[in-house]
């Protein structure tokens, strides 16, 4: 884990898949649509990065949010607007989807 600034967590992936499989967080992709349909990792909720307002930012009340996209810009971006907007701390997976798989994950495709 490493904090990037004030507020932003960055996870690895192992990490982030150790919290997922005991339930203590959930990934949010805000990737777009058509990105998420040809890939994605199993178990992540969709939030588009285009439809993003603070009013309908997913929450899931005891589990941490975890946001995620291929690279990690845009989870950063997205973790740094709630941060700027009061939330106080936000976390993303560094290096997304990209990361996920380049350390042996599974992910979901339609191929």
């Amino acid at each position: 884990m490493s904090i990037v600034n004030s507020g932003l967590i960055e996870l690895d992936p192992a990490t982030v898949k150790a919290m997922l499989d005991a339930g203590e967080a959930v990934l949010v992709d805000v990737r777009e649509e058509e990105e998420f349909a040809e890939e994605s990792i199993p178990g992540s909720v969709l939030s588009p990065m285009s439809d993003f307002e603070l009013e309908t930012w997913p929450t899931f009340p005891g589990r941490k949010v975890i946001i995620s996209c291929l690279g990690g810009v845009r989870s950063a971006a997205i973790a740094n607007k709630l941060i700027s907007s009061g939330q106080g701390w936000a976390i993303h997976m560094k290096g997304g989807l990209n990361a996920w798989k380049d350390a042996g994950l599974a992910t979901i495709r339609q191929d």
